[in-house]
């Protein structure tokens, strides 16, 4: 098998990897570089979007510096990916009022899928992107697997994983962007589960959690924490519809003590279906958490006319490097002048050295190539005794 990687080598986000034998072509990811939303340009990629000269495309994960390309490519070509992945951009575009993705096949827990002469056997990783895969290709009598992006930090067991991988690999294609952040440790999300109860039960007002609508595992940790500090939780029918599309074991309004709400009345028809819902006024009497994007200042500011604000709190559960944005910037001085003491309570989506170690010890290819990262050459401290293609 040929590998081509079209882009992501030396870069974090948007993955296009290309795998082919003298008779099959498919792609491991069709990502978005990160912060281009606007799609700016496609990359000249021949067969991609203007004829279908792809067999296949395997989307490891909805996150869309591995999944954005996928809208624009050519609508022969086959795309594969995980249902509750699926699921979730499906609810996401429809928010949105964008046309989805359709895909051809559905991705699952070590299920192969052939496409030519080539086999790929999905695994589920751990990954802040819910219903996440590592993409094992065989052909040849080569196999490569690709990591995708994926962590040990999680709600999802990573020894589990471990024990079902394949061992002795010829080439492994493997994250790394964590790699830039000097002796980063990754804080498990049942750790910052803990954090927010402590931080929860001490704070007698309002608390809000400024967090990723897709980011399914953090969701369940601030749930988590609000229902052990004794508060309501609060979704905008956005995150409500996510959370739904994950799965029905997924804190959402269907819960005893969850309730969606509106930032807008031209939303209100997104509240009708479910049971549990809430104004201002139903919110304002009681003590909750509610989860909030940095669009809803408005909404915010319209509250505190509603409510003391005294002894609140803003969570900041986002990588830090969100916050040198305008936009963040802004949104937080505001929430501070709205008397919102600000904390940080954030754990990253990605593995941390001691566990691409684990990974890459386990599989044991012969040859590592590094993607989705920005210092390639840590690979070699971490792992000194195999080959390293850059």
């Amino acid at each position: 098998m040929k590998i081509h990687i079209h882009r992501g080598q030396n870069q974090i986000g948007g993955n296009i990897i290309e795998i082919a034998t003298n008779t099959t072509k498919i792609l491991l990811d069709a990502g978005l570089e990160l912060n281009d939303n606007d799609m700016q340009s496609l990359p000249p990629i021949q067969g991609l979007f203007d004829y279908a000269g792809y067999d296949a495309i395997f989307i490891s994960h909805y996150h869309s510096d591995h999944v954005g390309l996928a809208y624009h490519t050519h609508k022969d070509i086959p795309v594969y990916i995980g249902e509750a992945s699926y699921n979730i951009i499906q609810a996401s575009d429809h928010y949105k009022k964008i046309s989805t993705i359709t895909p051809k096949g559905f991705l699952r827990h070590n299920q192969r899928i052939t496409v030519g002469d080539i086999s790929v056997t999905p695994y589920l990783c751990d990954h802040s992107a819910f219903d996440s895969y590592m993409l094992l290709c065989e052909a040849d009598g080569e196999t490569i697997l690709y990591t995708g992006d994926f962590r040990s930090n999680g709600r999802k067991s990573f020894n589990a994983l471990l024990n079902v991988l394949p061992k002795n690999v010829d080439k492994l294609l493997c994250e790394g962007t964590t790699l830039s952040r000097d002796n980063y440790v990754a804080v498990s999300e049942k750790e910052l589960e803990k954090q927010a109860i402590e931080l929860f039960c001490k704070t007698s007002g309002p608390i809000f959690v400024l967090q990723s609508s897709t980011n399914i595992d953090r969701i369940v940790t601030m749930y988590r924490a609000a229902k052990r500090s004794k508060r309501i939780f609060l979704e905008e029918v956005y995150m409500a519809d996510i959370a739904m599309a994950a799965g029905k074991n997924i804190p959402n309004p269907n819960f005893n003590d969850v309730y969606a709400f509106i930032t807008s009345p031209t939303k209100y028809n997104m509240l009708t279906k479910y049971k549990n819902k809430a104004g201002k006024s139903f919110i304002s009497k009681r003590p909750f958490v509610m989860c909030v994007r940095n669009s809803m200042l408005h909404y915010l500011k319209s509250l505190s006319d509603k409510m003391s604000f005294e002894d609140g709190i803003l969570i900041y559960s986002f990588w830090s490097g969100y916050r040198e944005t305008e936009d963040m910037k802004n949104f937080l001085y505001e929430c501070k002048k709205l008397g919102l003491k600000i904390f940080t309570l954030h754990t990253s989506g990605h593995a941390d050295e001691k566990t691409l170690k684990q990974l890459i010890e386990k599989v044991q290819p012969k040859i590592l190539i590094p993607i989705h990262t920005e210092n390639a050459a840590r690979f070699k401290a971490i792992v000194p005794n195999i080959v390293i293609e850059e």
